[in-house]
């Protein structure tokens, strides 16, 4: 059997077609206990069958779709669990999954998990209330008979799954040169000047496409409507028989730019990446016989192309007619921003009725062994191990085997013990060469034992408390890294071989009464346990002493305080030994604590330079401060351990009559703070220098979040603790409150951090953790962007107050320029602000899950510098993504790193 046959026989519950009035249409209720007719007049089928999980009520009644009346929901353990579809291979689909949370388990727990496609990641479901449904579509050519969509990596809540659809398109439709190795992820689907918020789909859409109404309001969504901008219909039929055939009720809506632009900017999830992207265009008025409708688009990314212009009407071959611009490869940013902008020798502006976006997302094949397990699972189609489906190892294992971190895996452990194994010892597990350990024991196997010996890796082997017959393979004993062996209670006969027999093997066949070591071994193993009785004691002896001085020297290399309450820093086996200072060098250094530069909760700030030309900064510990000796003796630990040059180099401490003070390098330009709220003369006054600031920022922050085992949460991030250096650039300080992250949270009865910074989920649960960070590095980018402080009722307003407050409601309503810092050079590039803005808006969503990690954070900010670098050298460029690329110029791919190449694309073509 090929690998790519093997879904085909890996035995989930197989679901039957459902049926439904329209050829091709699979329609699963998750949850469900009978079939039932939805207002649109699908037809559903329950999942009753399914042998996994466990059904539930939503706190919602639908009687017109009683498919969200329920879901079926899942433990929370490690394994996955999939749904496996009959498709026809080489036939293009879309599937689709929606998750309506509905609190069916009555914690208003908002779930967070991950869903694939086979061994390919698909989605990350991310539920945000419990009303609104998350739909997720992917666009998929078949690869094998059947697809498994899997549940997985629940990090918050319970993993549970509303329905599952599948579509059948016909002919060409959503061809790409790629799709024998993507498959395509839907970003955007948006129907425009739709006359209500209403979505079309079936029976609108014989394909069942959910079409999005641009009337929406979604924050960040469709803004930047330019001036002019008005919603035309028609209800003359327009034609759509070819290309990707959208319904003729979305292209008999559409918006024109009678100012001579249309502008939208959106949200791509999961971008930014490879996308294919196509606009739907109709001429849906009657122009003049002198009017022309003509114009280009200019996009801030990306490579140049041609300059294409787009003549709707010409290339449509007349009104009402289909046309299709786009592109089959082009890179897309997360925020997508269009301008369509009428040509000079045009008399009316541009068009748009409808579009949409898929990313490109490589398909894994899966793992070098999935045609070996999937012929293992076939042999025991009734078992339930042998119905999780997927993949056996991607993207996550299944429950009783254990792979390697390989790209493409290998099996190294499987644990079918006491699973009422009947028959012989499966011929597949011969053929898995990665295999480690081995556990087949409690089961009913008879027969033979196999030839393992193709299976170097093996070093366990369970096969006790079977029915196996028959002679011990001489391959057996041959294997080299061989450790374990248990045979016991079988009824197994003949001579052991030799190999089994070695000294260095664990090796049980008590309970085969036929079965027996040779008379040379024999002899051989009065003289080995007479020799080893004594050798073992003196080993025990020896690991009884070694166990004791272990203990000692990890109790030696605490850092902590001592009985005369100087600082223990001795060093731990992970820490480096803090340099200690004499109080005179600090005196003589600071000449005798002359010149403060700075407070802090902690204490004064003083300024010094040491005899080797050093210049430093001394933290003094004021007896009078909320921080403690606690936070001193924290810092010290922690800064002994972390190195980075993003963060503020400490040099060391000095603890001497009653002193406790803190020595760090001197950092010339002083904190964030100062430069942005300086007079307008004063501040940075550079879009691309404060940008600068927040990378630097954000990789001390990663070091901190990703390259410190355990982690470590700063706990105070804020504008004042980002410093600068004579170069400007900006290092991560003050460490008092940070902890190491070993649980995954941080208890506290005591709320710390600085109020306008502090994440409200921490203030709400008491439990901080790395996306308490996020919060206030959310809050330093608004910072960096307004130029303001936090809480401010000069700026914001007394019914606000709050920097967070503030700058959401203008960004929701499309009003970027109303929070930018008027002190800002013209020259920045609007873009690139709308950027880090509507970041800094993800770091400060009210709950932790919903905000992103510091590297995708940082990624962000990267990809800002870039647009700002670009328009910098070319404010002029635009770019046009109407290029219909024929196969022969197609942009091709570099399978190595799933990277795309879009270097060369031709005019437009139709479709």
């Amino acid at each position: 059997m090929d690998a790519s046959s093997y879904l085909l026989v890996i035995l989930v519950i197989i679901l039957p077609m459902a049926k439904a009035q329209v050829p091709g249409f699979m329609n699963i209720d998750c949850g469900g206990t009978s079939a039932h007719t939805d207002d649109i007049g699908l037809e559903w089928t329950p999942d009753s069958n399914y042998p996994f999980g466990q059904r539930a009520n939503t706190s919602f009644v639908n009687n017109n779709k009683t498919q969200f009346n329920t879901v079926r929901f899942f433990p929370t353990d490690d394994r996955k669990y999939c749904y496996t579809l009959n498709t026809t291979t080489r036939l293009r689909y879309l599937v689709r999954a929606t998750f309506l949370y509905g609190n069916f388990d009555n914690t208003n727990v908002y779930p967070k998990f991950v869903i694939s496609l086979g061994a390919t990641n698909w989605d990350m479901i991310i539920i945000k209330d419990a009303a609104t449904p998350v739909v997720s579509e992917m666009v998929v050519l078949a690869p094998f008979p059947s697809l498994s969509i899997c549940l997985f990596n629940a990090s918050s809540g319970l993993r549970f799954i509303s329905t599952i659809e599948l579509r059948q398109f016909n002919g060409s439709m959503y061809y790409s040169y790629f799709e024998d190795q993507y498959f395509m992820f839907m970003a955007a689907r948006v129907n425009f000047g739709a006359e209500s918020n209403a979505s079309i789909r079936y029976p609108d859409d014989p394909f069942d496409r959910i079409w999005e109404s641009d009337a929406i309001k979604r924050p960040n969504y469709l803004v930047d409507v330019a001036p002019g901008t008005e919603k035309i219909s028609t209800t003359k039929p327009i034609y759509v028989d070819h290309g990707e055939m959208p319904p003729v009720i979305v292209m008999q809506t559409a918006v024109v730019g009678n100012n001579g632009t249309l502008t939208y900017r959106m949200n791509l999830q999961n971008f930014p990446g490879n996308a294919w992207a196509f606009t739907y265009l109709a001429e849906i008025e009657d122009l003049g016989p002198n009017e022309t409708r003509q114009f280009k688009v200019e996009l801030p990314w990306g490579p140049p192309t041609n300059d294409a212009i787009v003549n709707v009407q010409e290339n449509a071959n007349g009104n009402y007619r289909l046309y299709e611009p786009g592109f089959y490869n082009v890179s897309l940013p997360y925020i997508a921003s269009l301008l369509f902008r009428q040509t000079h020798d045009s008399s009316r502006g541009p068009i748009l009725n409808a579009f949409e976006v898929f990313k490109y997302v490589a398909i894994n094949f899966g793992s070098l062994e999935a045609t070996a397990m999937a012929g293992l699972v076939a042999r025991n189609p009734q078992a339930m191990w042998a119905q999780e489906g997927g993949d056996p190892c991607l993207p996550a294992s299944w429950s009783w085997v254990q792979c390697n971190s390989d790209i493409q895996p290998e099996i190294v452990s499987i644990d079918l013990s006491g699973k009422n194994l009947t028959g012989n010892i499966p011929q597949e597990l011969s053929s898995l060469t990665g295999l480690v350990e081995l556990y087949l024991n409690g089961n009913s196997l008879i027969g033979s034992v196999p030839d393992f010996g193709g299976l170097l890796n093996l070093q366990i082997i369970h096969l006790e408390n079977n029915g196996l017959t028959g002679s011990l393979p001489s391959s057996l004993g041959k294997l080299p890294k061989l450790k374990e062996v248990y045979v016991q209670n079988n009824n197994l006969s003949g001579v052991i071989p030799k190999g089994l027999l070695r000294k260095n093997i664990v090796f049980n066949y008590s309970g085969n009464l036929d079965l027996h070591p040779s008379q040379e071994a024999k002899n051989n193993l009065i003289i080995v346990f007479s020799t080893v009785g004594g050798a073992l004691l003196v080993i025990f002896c020896a690991a009884c002493y070694l166990c004791k001085y272990k203990k000692k020297g990890r109790k030696r290399g605490k850092i902590g305080l001592l009985p005369n309450g100087q600082l223990n820093l001795l060093g731990d086996l992970d820490t480096e030994p803090a340099h200690r200072f004499e109080l005179s060098e600090i005196e003589n250094a600071t000449e005798n604590f002359e010149k403060v530069i700075g407070k802090g909760g902690f204490g004064s700030v003083y300024f010094g330079k040491l005899d080797d030309g050093r210049e430093i900064a001394v933290k003094v510990h004021n007896t009078e401060s909320n921080q403690g000796i606690r936070e001193f003796i924290n810092e010290v630990t922690l800064l002994s351990r972390i190195h980075h040059k993003h963060l503020v180099k400490f040099l060391g401490y000095s603890q001497q009559e009653g002193n406790h003070m803190l020595i760090y390098e001197f950092m010339h330009e002083g904190t964030l703070t100062e430069h942005l709220r300086a007079p307008p003369e004063k501040k940075i006054s550079s879009w691309a220098k404060r940008m600068d600031i927040a990378e630097d920022a954000a990789k001390g922050i990663e070091y901190l979040h990703t390259g410190c085992s355990p982690a470590i949460i700063h706990r105070d991030l804020k504008s004042s603790n980002i410093l600068l250096d004579m170069n400007m650039r900006a290092k991560v300080s003050d460490f008092g409150l940070s902890k190491l992250m070993a649980d995954g949270s941080i208890v506290s009865s005591m709320i710390r951090g600085t109020f306008g910074y502090l994440d409200p989920e921490y203030y709400a649960t008491q439990q901080f953790t790395v996306k308490s960070d996020i919060f206030g590095f959310g809050v330093i980018l608004l910072e960096l962007i307004s130029g303001y402080s936090p809480i401010s009722t000069e700026h914001f307003g007394d019914n606000s107050q709050y920097i967070v407050e503030w700058a959401r409601k203008h960004i929701e309503s499309g009003n970027i320029h109303a929070i930018i810092d008027k002190s800002l050079e013209p020259t920045y590039e609007i873009q690139s602000v709308w950027k880090i803005t509507e970041v800094a808006l993800m770091c400060v969503k009210p709950r932790g899950m919903e905000r992103p990690s510091i590297s995708e954070i940082l990624k962000e900010i990267q990809e800002a510098i870039l647009i700002e670098q670009k328009a910098a050298t070319s404010r002029v460029e635009s770019i046009d993504i109407f290029a219909r690329t024929p196969p022969e110029f197609a942009p091709k791919l570099d399978i190595s790193n799933s990277a795309f190449s879009t270097e060369s694309f031709a005019q437009p073509s139709l479709r």
